[in-house]
């Protein structure tokens, strides 16, 4: 191999980039959009190895169809007559049971406890990128006696997991946060969670993967794909033809799209998500989620970051008002002390996460052809689970051992 095309200028992406080039691998990466927008610059940033439970587990058909109800509620599905939604939802339905769960949580936590080792890695090795990655842990904020049920139950199954999970009263929480005023019942504090700027690592990664030679095109929108031979040839774009010995789908929520121009059968639906910034006054040290709304919050200094709602759609980027007051609304009901400022529509951001029926990414080859490979669909995770998808991508193309098992994240799992 001496060409690696990849499609999708994500974190995802440049991380498969990454480690292709540092293996001497002459890489093109192209991208629909300009290489400045989608998910991998206004998320929450988070590093979650304690998110080892896919989206389709026990309990969610019931809180779904709770939340349907509700135009501010954190999760979403808007009823249409659309054949890919209710394929997508059936998938979903069958997914959604303990058997699964089991299944799926070895490779989940693997892949993220591997991601985020390679993450300390890399800013250990590039100080210079200024990414802001900060082993804080992750509180899981809860109001209510069913949540904390709930939240308290996972945190037995992740310490027998191996994930460390320390259960904390509300007057624990309120020494962790002194100066929030929290209004809280308790929390649940995954010590070895993470987070970073994702913005700033986006950022350095376009800057790095340039100086390196790789050839990052954007404003290139695939039509079709030429091959030969049971091989894809060249990827053929607005932009003219890019030619590859291997092709990596990293295209986001475009990824269905970019299947089925392949001839592939790959479920996917976006997951359309908001955030907004506010000033960290007073100020908020530890990540949180605000387990009842669903609500991410990342404090980046003197700036923390509001995020949430999961509003399954097809590639829709308007901002839905109702959703982004629903987020904003959850910020004094648990920061009694924090006095958020309305958002102004301008200064909201909008993405689209690739979410995968099953709730676990795509990762790895695809038998229709012998040489493309998939790197996405990984819903919130995107960012939490990038590195380790770069990683796996690079040693597959090579083919190379693994460095965990990625049979569970087979593209070809609904062919």
């Amino acid at each position: 191999m001496s060409k690696a095309t990849i499609i999708g200028g994500g974190t995802v992406g440049l991380f498969t980039a990454y480690y292709l080039a540092e293996a001497g691998i002459e890489v093109t990466v192209i991208d629909q959009g300009d290489l400045t927008q989608g998910c991998s610059i206004g998320n929450a940033g988070m590093i979650v190895p304690s998110h080892f439970v896919p989206l389709a587990s026990p309990g969610m058909i019931g809180k779904g169809v709770k939340w349907m109800f509700s135009a501010k509620s954190p999760f979403y599905i808007h009823p249409r007559l659309d054949r890919r939604l209710v394929e997508w939802c059936l998938l979903f339905y069958r997914s959604a049971n303990k058997k699964h769960v089991d299944r799926s949580l070895p490779y989940l936590k693997n892949l993220s406890l591997l991601s985020k080792s390679l993450y300390f890695d890399f800013a250990r090795q590039y100080p210079e990128a200024g990414i802001g990655l900060e082993e804080k842990g992750l509180l899981m904020l809860y109001k209510t006696a069913a949540v904390e049920h709930e939240e308290v139950e996972m945190a037995a199954l992740s310490n027998a997991n191996g994930i460390a999970a320390n259960v904390l009263s509300r007057n624990e929480v309120r020494e962790l946060e002194p100066d929030a005023d929290l209004d809280v019942r308790g929390a649940v504090h995954f010590t070895g969670d993470a987070h970073l700027d994702p913005a700033k690592l986006h950022d350095f990664l376009k800057r790095h993967l340039l100086a390196r030679g790789v050839r990052l095109v954007g404003q290139a929108e695939v039509q079709r794909f030429a091959h030969s031979n049971g091989r894809i040839t060249h990827v053929v774009t607005n932009q003219g033809e890019f030619a590859c010995d291997q092709l990596v789908v990293c295209a986001g929520a475009w990824s269905g799209k970019v299947a089925r121009l392949l001839g592939l059968k790959l479920p996917m639906l976006s997951g359309k998500g908001y955030s907004f910034m506010q000033s960290n006054q007073p100020a908020i040290r530890t990540p949180a989620i605000l387990t009842e709304q669903k609500v991410a919050v990342t404090p980046f200094g003197a700036q923390v970051r509001f995020g949430g709602t999961m509003e399954i759609t097809d590639t829709d980027h308007r901002v839905n008002a109702k959703r982004v007051q629903g987020i904003y609304e959850a910020i004094s009901r648990y920061y009694a002390g924090f006095t958020p400022t309305p958002p102004a529509p301008e200064t909201i951001w909008s993405g689209l996460r690739p979410c995968s029926p099953d709730g676990m990414p795509y990762i790895g080859p695809t038998a229709r052809w012998q040489n493309v490979h998939f790197g996405t669909g990984h819903g919130m995770m995107g960012i939490s689970l990038a590195p380790a998808t770069g990683l796996l991508l690079a040693e597959q193309l090579r083919q190379k051992e693994a460095s965990v098992l990625t049979d569970a994240f087979s593209p070809d799992r609904y062919s």
